[in-house]
C-alpha cells in the first residue's frame, strides 16, 4: 500500500516538495485510514474472531480492521501481482490521496480526527450527511459522532467539504479537551499525562 501511494504521488505531483509528499503519504497510509477503508467495505462482517473478541466489538475495532485491510491488499498482491494490487489500492484510496494532496500542510481533518479517535477511543468517527437544494446547487450538512456523541458540524458544496468541516470542528474540540484535562482516559499519549 505504501509503495503504491508513494509511486503515485511521485509521478502525479512532481513539483511538490519532498516534505509535503511525505505528509500526504502519511495522511493516507496509516492505520486509521486502513480501518476506515475496512469499515466502508464491511470487512468486519467477514472476519473470523474468537468468541471473546467478537462479543467485545472486535468487528468494529480499528486496530483489527486496519490489519484486515492490510492483509487483503497483501493477498491481492500475492495472488495477482503488482498491477492488480496497484489498481485495487488506487481504486480504494484515490479519492483520499486527492483530498490530502489538495490540502498540503495537514488540512485533512478527517484523517486527523480518525487518528485521534483510534488512539483515544479505539473507535472510528461516524458521519451523517444530508443535502438540500436542486441538483445543480446542492448544499451538504455533515455531523460527526465520536464515541456516540455529536462533536462536529459542517457545511459545504460537496460531501467532502461538509465532512472536512465537521471533522475540523470535532478535532479542535477534542484536542482542546485533551489539553484542558490532565491524564484523561487510557489511550492518551504520555505527553498528556506528564504535562510535556
Amino acid at each position: 500500500m505504501g509503495l503504491v501511494v508513494t509511486d503515485h504521488l511521485f509521478r502525479t505531483y512532481p513539483e511538490m516538495p519532498e516534505g509535503e509528499l511525505a505528509k500526504v503519504r502519511a495522511s493516507v497510509v496509516n492505520s486509521a485510514s486502513l480501518a476506515e477503508l475496512a469499515a466502508e467495505l464491511d470487512v468486519g462482517s467477514g472476519l473470523m474472531l474468537g468468541k471473546g473478541e467478537d462479543q467485545s466489538g472486535g468487528r468494529e475495532k480499528p486496530s483489527i480492521l486496519a490489519d484486515a485491510a492490510e492483509a487483503l491488499i497483501g493477498a491481492v498482491y500475492i495472488d495477482r501481482g503488482w498491477l492488480a494490487a496497484n489498481k485495487m489500492v488506487m481504486a480504494l484510496l484515490g479519492e483520499r490521496i486527492e483530498v490530502a494532496s489538495a490540502g498540503p500542510g495537514g488540512q485533512d481533518y478527517k484523517t486527523r480526527l480518525q487518528e485521534l479517535c483510534a488512539r483515544r477511543f479505539d473507535q472510528l468517527p461516524i458521519y451523517s450527511l444530508k443535502d438540500e437544494g436542486p441538483d445543480h446547487a446542492k448544499a451538504f450538512e455533515a455531523v460527526v459522532h465520536v464515541h456516540g456523541r455529536p462533536e462536529g458540524f459542517g457545511r459545504g458544496r460537496s460531501k467532502k467539504q461538509a465532512e472536512q468541516a465537521a471533522a475540523k470542528e470535532a478535532w479542535e474540540r477534542l484536542r482542546a479537551d485533551l489539553d484542558e484535562v490532565p491524564g484523561p482516559s487510557a489511550g492518551v499519549g504520555p505527553s498528556a499525562r506528564t504535562g510535556g
